[in-house]
């Protein structure tokens, strides 16, 4: 495995609308790998292709690794099927904008399809920081940073 440089904002890939992945081979497995462990150097709580200069539709996660053993997972061509009404403001980071934190709104509940390593299909919720997590990610793909959902502070 290998830590990866990670792309910081502006850079034109942060942008981009990622391509789909539809060779699901070694080369992926350890490109995963690798995000993983520069995800967890950064440290960080999850990672999208882009960031390391990638527009493919793969990003990974962890959101409970700093409290304990670490579960990571990986999210290849994930789409968002299902999204409650219920929404939560949570500050944001992302390893692209360093020392930017950015107060999102995001659905407390959100339901994903994606494909694992070998290309098999699954579908899960996730709620909490999880889904807030897999949310941020998956906006990565489509070339959306937390910057661009940022919503000032109205509470004085």
């Amino acid at each position: 495995m290998a830590v990866l440089d990670i792309v910081r904002y502006p850079a034109p890939v942060l942008r981009a609308t990622c391509d789909p992945v539809v060779l699901f081979d070694a080369t992926l497995s350890q490109l995963a790998a690798d995000m993983i462990e520069t995800m967890y150097d950064a440290p960080g709580r999850g990672l999208a292709a882009p960031q390391v200069g990638l527009p493919m539709r793969i990003f990974v996660t962890d959101v409970a690794w700093r409290d304990g053993d670490p579960a990571p997972k990986v999210f290849v061509n994930p789409e968002l099927v299902e999204a409650s009404e219920e929404t939560a403001l949570r500050e944001e980071g992302c390893l692209s904008i360093p020392d930017t934190p950015c107060r999102v709104r995001r659905p407390l509940r959100v339901r994903l399809r994606w494909q694992d390593l070998t290309g098999l299909g699954h579908e899960a919720a996730f709620d909490g920081l999880e889904a807030t997590c897999v949310q941020h990610e998956l906006d990565h793909l489509d070339g959306i940073l937390c910057i661009d959902r940022h919503e000032e502070d109205t509470s004085e």
